[in-house]
């Protein structure tokens, strides 16, 4: 397998004048959702699929427990989990309040299983999808 890309024109936005520049452009093919995921877990040891969504959601019920708390979520290898803000700045620290958050972000950091992966990774261009054309009725 390998990663899909195409290649496109993008413009600099702060040097708008330049002319734009080609550049890879990743496609996806697809996607694996919740019960396929369990579905491919299951295949490959010895519990079903029913304990593999059960323990998968009980994973993601964890997760959100502790990055409510203000926790890093670490899973191993596969990387961790970190809530991040956005906010208006003020002049001067007294006067930044509350409010001032704009939301929220949750930053992933891959760990070794995916930073390895991505080494190893094959690439194959293909054609650009279509523009997606939407009308107003």
């Amino acid at each position: 397998m390998s990663v899909k890309y195409s290649v496109v024109l993008r413009k600099n936005p702060a040097k708008s004048a330049e002319p734009g520049k080609y550049y890879a452009h990743a496609q996806a093919y697809g996607e694996m959702d919740f019960d396929s995921l369990c579905e491919e877990v299951n295949g490959r040891c010895t519990v079903t699929r029913a304990d593999v969504s059960a323990v998968l959601e009980s994973v993601l019920d964890s997760m959100n427990k502790g990055l409510a708390n203000g926790q890093i979520v670490r899973l191993g290898n596969f990387g961790s989990f970190q809530i991040g803000v956005r906010s208006h700045g003020a002049a001067k620290e007294k006067e930044f309040i509350p409010t001032m958050i704009r939301g929220t972000k949750i930053s992933f950091r891959p760990g070794k299983l995916l930073t390895n992966m991505q080494k190893t990774l094959n690439y194959a261009q293909v054609a650009k999808l279509p523009v997606k054309v939407t009308t107003n009725v």
